[in-house]
């Protein structure tokens, strides 16, 4: 199975999703990394509204769960320009991973980086994960 690796630092969150969501439809392996420097653009306060009223909805025990960390909240991104509800989705859905930083097992591989977004408000995922209330930060 061809593998494809994407390097998510400055590129936007949806655009990289729309990308890695098309290669695995294909039928690639697609490993994206650096999930927490990904940005998304806007003002930065509406943004972590918008996101916080994602998070905070419904119940604890019923859902639904919105992630909180970055590596989770961009594959749930990436889930939404999938048709994960088919089986053709679900099996795509399966050979996408997003790591936070870049593993070990990774390191010497090429990464296909995007443009940089040169917007002049954004915040990058990283940074709203801390402000929704991750646990850990890094």
């Amino acid at each position: 199975m061809d593998r494809i690796f994407f390097d998510a630092e400055n590129q936007a969150a949806g655009r990289l999703a729309s990308r890695a969501a098309r290669e695995a439809l294909k039928g690639k392996a697609v490993i994206v990394v650096n999930a927490e420097k990904a940005i998304i653009t806007g003002n930065p306060t509406f943004v972590i509204k918008r996101y916080y009223g994602m998070v905070d909805r419904g119940s604890p025990y019923h859902g639904p769960f919105y992630p909180r960390l970055p590596d989770r909240m961009l594959r749930r991104i990436i889930r939404g320009m999938l048709p994960y509800s088919r089986q053709r989705g679900k099996q795509a859905f399966r050979r996408v991973m997003v790591y936070n930083s870049v593993p070990e097992e990774f390191s010497k591989q090429d990464f296909i980086k995007g443009g940089d977004i040169s917007a002049p408000k954004y915040i990058t995922l990283g940074t709203l994960a801390e402000r929704l209330g991750a646990k850990r930060t890094w």
